[in-house]
């Protein structure tokens, strides 16, 4: 396990995270205490958008255009003014379902 004071943390901080990113962890010391641990993520730990993001860039998914799933299409105009709801409604009262 590495270790490193606050004010080398502060000075080589992104070379310390590139060591968490290939699986070490690193120890902070205050005067010689330790006082935090950075370790990495668990698999588990991360969140959805992690994993899709992962996903995508291997070129496994694609994610679809912003808004795409928010267009519903037009509702179905049913002959006569039928409905299913109606249909739906009436084998209720009728107790045919």
């Amino acid at each position: 396990m590495r270790r490193a004071t606050i004010s080398q943390a502060k000075n080589h901080l992104s070379e310390l995270l590139a060591r968490v990113k290939r699986g070490e962890s690193v120890l902070i010391l205050e005067r010689d205490r330790p006082i935090a641990r950075i370790v990495p993520v668990a698999e588990s730990e991360r969140d959805d958008d992690d994993r899709i993001a992962d996903l995508e860039r291997s070129g496994v998914v694609r994610r679809a255009p912003r808004g795409a799933l928010r267009k519903l299409p037009p509702p179905i105009a049913w002959p006569d003014g039928a409905s299913v709801l109606r249909a739906l409604l009436q084998d209720r009262a009728d107790a045919r379902y």
